[in-house]
């Protein structure tokens, strides 16, 4: 069954709620428990895999994504049976900024759920409370009223990945934004085509095992009450060593979307940005299977200071949200630094595996140049990439930029060979970043 024969049953529930004018005669009643029962079958029998809903669960959710299909569906059904127009408060309803159909609030679904019965209308009131699965799964909420005004007045708000569920049958990725500061990163590579070092590989191993199997484990009641149900990494070391591409080939083995927090758009000079900025990266990735990537992430975790000025003390305050958010968050998060020194010590604590990513030794930088040659393109005989291995330190990113130079070259000159010159042109130019000579 479509979405449109489920908001056409909806249609009538309303009418028939409409008609009764909030009371539940024994007719009506059955008439309605028909339709809902029937309604509820078609919600749940459109949401493979997914949670099932009870009637009510079910009618509520119809309510809330009504207006993301039709903006005047309940203006119309009022409209025909209230042609003369007028007041009519116990329905709910308001009217937003940008929208000029009726929004339902939770006033809307109390009358439809439970109509004038007063037990039944605190039976609804619970649907909305922090204690029900809508709440904590992060599927629907009432939106913040006003101090004294009641609480069921309050707009109805579906998340974005259920309205995406119950028209589309899957969830979007969100994009990049002011309200969601993080970007999807992807690559083509495969775990052959890193270099890593062996104590580095095993640690990353670690990892590996607890995507595999930790689901598995926290359905043992004894531990699942006493381990943290997320895994927290540090990956430390220097620029170009594989943090980035490790932490998203973990995503692309597991097939979870790795998401790279930005950290320019996170972190604000205002008292509480930063904070609420986080807040809208991590509220939308808990129920979500992502990983979450920090680069450089010692803007956000460094040290605490002593508190001297109002600008320290709110620089506490954010470590202090971040230590909490990030040990309850029931994920993978990844931290990259440059340093390990620079993180606070509580985060480090916090950490269930530090992760060293050092500059390649001289067998691993042979290896990097050996993966980095092109198919296509030939290369000079006479270069010695040996020789060259021995001879520079150089990180991982630093031998791809100079072949992805040299192979530029080659294919500029129509040669369609690597020569050794532009080898070492290139090998200059990234010593050169690093105000080193050759």
């Amino acid at each position: 069954m479509d979405m449109q024969e489920i908001l056409t049953d909806l249609k009538q529930l309303v009418a028939q709620r409409l008609t009764s004018n909030g009371s539940i005669d024994d007719t009506a009643g059955h008439e309605e428990s028909k339709i809902a029962l029937k309604f509820a079958r078609s919600m749940n029998g459109r949401m493979v895999d997914m949670p099932q809903f009870n009637i009510a669960e079910c009618i509520v959710l119809s309510i809330a994504v009504a207006p993301h299909i039709q903006p005047n569906f309940f203006d119309a059904i009022i409209q025909e049976h209230f042609p003369q127009g007028g007041e009519f408060p116990e329905f709910g309803g308001v009217k937003t900024g940008n929208n000029r159909g009726m929004i339902p609030t939770g006033e809307t679904a109390v009358f439809m759920l439970a109509g004038d019965n007063f037990e039944k209308r605190l039976q609804v009131q619970e649907l909305f409370s922090e204690d029900h699965f809508f709440f904590s799964k992060n599927i629907l909420w009432l939106e913040h009223v006003k101090e004294g005004e009641p609480m069921m007045s309050g707009r109805i708000i579906l998340s974005q990945e259920w309205i995406d569920k119950l028209l589309f049958g899957k969830i979007s990725r969100p994009k990049f934004s002011p309200d969601f500061p993080a970007r999807l990163i992807t690559t083509k590579m495969e775990w052959n085509d890193l270099v890593l070092h062996d104590q580095t590989s095993e640690q990353i191993n670690d990892i590996r095992v607890w995507l595999e199997y930790n689901r598995e484990l926290m359905t043992d009641e004894n531990i699942s009450r006493k381990i943290k149900p997320g895994y927290r990494a540090l990956f430390y070391g220097p620029p170009g060593t594989g943090k980035t591409i490790t932490a998203t080939m973990l995503g692309k083995q597991f097939d979870k979307d790795v998401y790279r927090v930005d950290l320019s758009q996170v972190v604000s000079k205002y008292i509480g940005e930063t904070e609420k900025n986080l807040e809208k990266i991590f509220v939308r990735a808990e129920h979500q299977n992502w990983i979450l990537f920090f680069d450089e992430g010692d803007a956000l975790f460094g040290k605490r200071t002593n508190v001297q000025t109002s600008i320290d003390k709110h620089a506490n305050q954010e470590v202090s949200y971040l230590l909490q958010r990030v040990e309850d968050f029931p994920g993978l998060i990844i931290l990259a630094s440059n340093f390990k020194s620079n993180l606070d010590t509580a985060f480090l604590r916090r950490f269930n595996a530090l992760i060293y990513f050092p500059m390649p030794d001289a067998a691993e930088r042979y290896e990097l140049w050996k993966k980095s040659l092109p198919q296509k393109i030939k290369t000079d005989p006479a270069i010695q990439f040996k020789v060259i291995a021995d001879k520079y330190e150089l990180s991982g990113a630093s031998i791809l930029n100079v072949m992805h130079f040299a192979a530029l070259k080659a294919v500029a000159n129509q040669s369609y060979i690597i020569t050794q010159n532009d080898i070492f042109e290139g090998i200059r130019k990234e010593l050169m970043k690093e105000e080193k000579s050759m």
